[in-house]
């Protein structure tokens, strides 16, 4: 039930700091609030160049911050969430994807807020997290002290079942989980969540304090509210480039609209930051606290991106690079740009070193520290490798995969056993927009970045987490009834239909007898069958007739241990019905 090794390595940890605790004594340790917008793009702010979008917070936090110019991040959100929180590749950490369960971060995994937990610091996690949704891999299992946050990818995802039927009201009055029970909030997302981080700042103020805070916006659904919309409705976000003669995609009149929507989900969550940082203002603690501002991965549509290739879910750098801003006015002269290429991994050891927090040092990290940049005592870390890939339900070898050095990057769109000119290689630096492919001019470079990619992707599909599933803990104290959501599913193929059946991974804490519900999309249904899968035993009930869409087995057995769970609904015509979640509540 518990993760015994977990806990031996912090007790070592604590016994490290407790010697490294009477040498920060004379010094005050930095606040840290560290702030993640979602499918924001590079081109999605006044400072890079847009002369649409209104964002004069965050484009002063630009001017008065170290800008890591060549931040990179993963294709998709819930990768670069794994690897901000752990300091290393997603798919060492078992997360490869965004549903599918693919988003679920193993246990044992040492996070930011771990480690700044045994440092000293108070945590506090708000608004997405999308690293697994049930005991043991909910904010609140992995070093948070304080958690309002909601479910799988986005408000108002499948996953996310309380929200899910709200249909064009999804981003408004949102139901939470904070610290674990459900709660009904008033207003529109992005402003319930600054609430929360004004509050939880408030509260720590007097000591170190850790805030994640992980805007859900601009993320789709584009829902926002009018009086931010009325500030862009009658704009035409493909006009005003006429003398930049970067790459700019073609807009139709439904992008032009999804811009309006964008730009004004992104004014919101500026004057929503401008709150937050009059409060630090006003409690004269500003100086002493780091804010860094960056995006999980590049733009969802196609709109400026200031003159980049690709978008979400690409390896190109529309895809990968975003703004990253770091401001601590104590420490780090502001107002810097910084070319040397860097991550998202890199900043659970940067926070480590600076707040004094012991980094893991029983795993691989693959970022480095930050501070001899941000302190302004090197212009280089040394030679790095960057390597990115993303396949819905993959990686695959040669399938969006880039990997990158200082210089050259080098794009696999391509089959097994290629031969190397079929890959795309671009001078980075010479070409940011990479437009001129060069892989048959430099071969040699090419096959060198091969070679590290192959080495790279065999490293990574062998990892431990990678090789197995996290299944969710059913039955404890910590979480019961536990609630299994169909984007932490675990989707296989079923022969007969033709199409993918879900079903979920779950551990019994222990045996005993417990109720199911398997909740239904349909409210209204009759003549249905169920054949409900418990490892290698099936239960069927049939005939059934629903009023509101739930399926009830009561008091069912139990054994302890993993086991996998495939609820298998048909309608009269065999038809399958996918289900909604599933609740399993242990009865003691």
């Amino acid at each position: 039930m518990f993760n015994t090794s977990k806990i031996i390595r912090f007790a070592v940890y604590s016994i490290a700091l407790g010697g490294l605790s009477l040498n920060l004594e004379a010094q005050t340790k930095p606040n840290v609030i560290l702030i993640v917008t979602d499918d924001q793009g590079f081109g999605d702010l006044g400072y890079y160049g847009n002369p649409h979008v209104k964002s004069p917070t965050i484009d002063q936090l630009a001017e008065q911050s170290v800008r890591f110019d060549e931040f990179l991040v993963s294709p998709v959100c819930a990768p670069t969430r794994a690897s901000l929180m752990t300091g290393r590749y997603a798919l060492r950490t078992g997360v490869r994807d965004t549903y599918r369960g693919g988003a679920i971060m193993a246990t044992d995994e040492i996070t930011i807020a771990e480690i700044l937990k045994e440092a000293g610091y108070k945590t506090g996690m708000i608004g997405k997290w999308h690293l697994g949704d049930n005991y043991p891999s909910r904010p609140q299992d992995q070093g948070f002290d304080f958690t309002l946050n909601h479910l799988s990818g986005g408000l108002g995802q499948n996953g996310d079942w309380p929200n899910a039927l709200e249909g064009s009201r999804r981003y408004f009055d949102p139901i939470l989980w904070k610290n674990g029970e459900m709660i009904q909030t008033k207003g529109y997302c992005s402003d319930v969540f600054t609430d929360e981080a004004i509050h939880f700042v408030d509260k720590n103020k007097a000591d170190p304090f850790f805030l994640y805070l992980s805007f859900n916006a601009p993320h789709a659904p584009l829902q926002v509210p009018d009086a931010y919309y009325n500030m862009y409705k009658d704009i035409d976000p493909s006009k005003g480039f006429e003398n930049d003669d970067r790459p700019f995609p073609v807009m139709n009149e439904q992008l032009k609209e999804n811009a309006r929507k964008i730009y004004a989900m992104v004014s919101n969550i500026d004057d929503n930051l401008k709150r937050l940082f009059d409060t630090l203002d006003r409690m004269g603690i500003r100086d002493n606290t780091l804010v860094i501002f960056m995006t999980d991965n590049g733009h969802q549509h196609d709109r400026y991106a200031a003159g980049m290739k690709g978008r979400k879910g690409y390896v190109y750098e529309g895809g990968v690079r975003v703004p990253s801003f770091w401001s601590l006015p104590s420490q780090f002269k502001g107002n810097r740009d910084i070319k040397t290429p860097t991550a998202h991994y890199d900043i659970l050891p940067t926070l480590a070193e600076l707040c004094g927090a012991q980094r893991p040092t029983d795993r691989i990290l693959d970022g480095k520290s930050l501070l001899p940049l941000l302190n302004n005592e090197t212009s280089s870390l040394g030679n790095r490798t960057f390597a990115r890939s993303w396949v819905r339900g993959g990686p695959e070898q040669y399938t969006n995969i880039s990997i990158r050095n200082d210089q050259y990057k080098l794009v696999g769109n391509t089959v097994q056993h290629a031969n190397i000119d079929t890959f795309e290689l671009y001078n980075i630096v010479a070409d940011p927009f990479e437009q001129h492919n060069v892989v048959l001019t430099h071969p040699s470079e090419a096959l060198d970045l091969k070679q590290n990619m192959d080495v790279w992707f065999k490293n990574m599909i062998s990892e431990h987490n990678f090789t197995k599933d996290h299944p969710a803990i059913v039955g404890t104290m910590h979480e019961n009834p536990s609630v299994l959501n169909i984007n932490d599913a675990i989707f296989t193929k079923n022969e007969n239909l033709g199409q993918d059946v879900a079903g979920w991974e779950i551990e019994v804490a222990e045996a005993g007898y417990y109720d199911i519900k398997v909740q239904l999309f349909q409210k209204e249904i009759n003549n249905i069958k169920l054949d409900l899968k418990i490892g290698s035993e099936t239960i069927t009930k049939e005939a059934i007739t629903l009023t509101d869409g739930i399926i009830h087995i009561d008091r069912l057995t139990l054994e302890k241990g993993t086991i996998r769970l495939t609820p298998f609904v048909t309608n009269e015509k065999g038809a399958y019905i996918k289900p909604f979640y599933i609740k399993i509540d242990r009865q003691f």
